[in-house]
């Protein structure tokens, strides 16, 4: 199984790249594509990239290679991690707008050379903000299941821990979710928390207390006051500032703790890298599991009487096809409230570019545009049915002659669900031999496999053809 890290120079791509190889979830025999622009210092980093994560990771690293044209990214999962960042820096005020306008373009190109060239059952984790419009771009051209942003489950994590915290326990004891908007409009839904030991009445006191009689319909109010008194510190007296956000309450830590690390320059890569790769190794493992993400909704949950439409944070299961349903009972009634408003203002953001919920698609429903509108955002059985049939091919390559060139060309065609037919090798000469192999495959699997083997760097060429009679026996 491989991966692509789209925009893999920045500081989350870096991050990600390492933890992806750091914590095993790529084996040596599986492929991690760095992926930058060409003609620029995006480019020249992404070899430099290469370069530095073999020079640390030799012993385990994956197969790893550089591309700069997107029509080249060939994954099983792709991390998508491209565009401009909010200003790192105290003081610094995030214009999603503008935002949203120079990246969208990012995302949209992305997305149809994912959707042109690759082999249809791709599954995309968005990094890059505003995460809802690049989820909603990216699932407009592949389809809405295939497609999910790592922002609440971020945003969950955060929340966990600031549970745990406020317990004296460890993250891993404690559950519950964030719902809503990546950022100042998360929804902490309290209603779902859990604690590991603590039976239901135990733990609804337990949460009264850190909620301290509190409701959300605050929430937002309490968010821009705790960003103004510590803007108000951070220039002069960081410390003060990390300090204070100690004595908040968990949720509003939740949400102003990385704030604060993003506006003292620091940034919050490492936490965004973790909670992808956790998304990432879901995937490639073949586990279903309920996390919670940034998807494109079509009515499949309900909430304060209101079918849900259009791009939220909600929990899902996800697993190797992507997200399959969504997870949430009616949450408490401000809950509610807040997540319909938190809907309604991503709405406002997509709206410009028609991606909103009605988005000027026969009466409004997402299903029109994110699962049958567009020509390219299919599922897997209709991506298998536009390829065509299945026929015989034959590729000729030339490789090194060493051990652990014909495993590395066997787990190509395994990961792909494709066997061989026949294979032959002939005797080698300078060091690099002759390999033929038959296989049976469609024309669009048959192009992904040979630009797939094309970057093993055991291969020095290959060459493909549609088999004839002299190749049947």
């Amino acid at each position: 199984m491989d991966v692509a890290v789209l925009g893999a120079t920045g500081d989350v791509g870096r991050q990600v790249c390492a933890q992806l190889i750091e914590r095993r979830v790529l084996p040596t025999t599986s492929r991690l594509q760095l992926v930058g622009r060409p003609g620029g210092a995006s480019g020249r980093a992404s070899y430099g990239l290469r370069a530095d994560l073999i020079d640390a990771y030799d012993e385990h690293a994956p197969l790893i290679d550089v591309v700069l044209d997107p029509a080249d990214v060939v994954a099983d999962v792709i991390v998508l991690a491209a565009g401009r960042t909010a200003p790192a820096r105290a003081g610094a005020v995030a214009d999603r707008a503008t935002l949203a306008a120079e990246n969208q373009q990012v995302f949209a190109a992305y997305a149809r050379a994912i959707a042109e060239h690759g082999s249809g059952h791709e599954v995309v984790v968005v990094v890059s903000n505003p995460v809802e419009l690049a989820v909603a771009t990216v699932a407009a051209e592949l389809g809405r299941h295939r497609v999910i942003g790592m922002g609440a489950w971020l945003d969950t994590l955060r929340f966990r821990r600031e549970i745990a915290v406020s317990l004296g326990l460890r993250r891993h004891r404690v559950g519950g979710f964030v719902a809503g908007q990546h950022g100042d409009d998360l929804v902490p839904l309290w209603s779902t928390v859990r604690v590991s030991g603590l039976d239901a009445e135990e733990r609804a006191r337990a949460v009264a207390g850190l909620r301290a009689g509190r409701s959300l319909d605050d929430f937002g109010a309490e968010i821009t006051g705790a960003q103004t008194e510590l803007a108000g510190l951070m220039a002069d007296r960081p410390d003060r500032a990390f300090a204070l956000v100690e004595g908040w309450l968990p949720d509003l830590r939740a949400v102003a703790r990385p704030w604060l690390t993003h506006q003292s320059g620091a940034k919050t890569a490492s936490a965004t890298a973790a909670a992808t790769v956790d998304l990432v190794d879901t995937v490639l493992d073949g586990r279903e599991i309920v996390v919670a993400g940034q998807v494109v909704l079509d009515g499949e949950v309900t909430v304060g009487g209101r079918a849900l439409h259009g791009v939220l944070g909600v929990p899902v299961v996800l697993g190797p096809e992507g997200w399959t349903r969504v997870i949430l009972d009616e949450p408490a009634p401000d809950e509610a409230r807040r997540l319909l408003a938190s809907a309604d203002r991503i709405d406002g953001l997509l709206a410009p570019w028609g991606l909103g919920r009605d988005g000027g698609a026969p009466g409004g429903g997402a299903v029109d545009r994110w699962d049958a509108g567009s020509s390219r955002a299919t599922t897997g059985l209709a991506v298998a049915a536009a390829a065509g049939p299945e026929r015989r091919w034959v590729m000729e390559l030339t490789g090194d002659d060493r051990t652990g060139t014909l495993m590395a060309l066997a787990s190509v065609f395994a990961s792909r669900g494709v066997s061989f037919d026949a294979l032959r090798t002939a005797d080698a000469q300078d060091g690099a031999g002759e390999i033929t192999v038959t296989f049976t495959a469609t024309e669009r699997r048959q192009r992904l496999l040979i630009r797939t083997v094309a970057r093993l760097q055991a291969v020095h060429a290959v060459r493909v053809r549609a088999a004839g009679l002299e190749d049947a026996r």
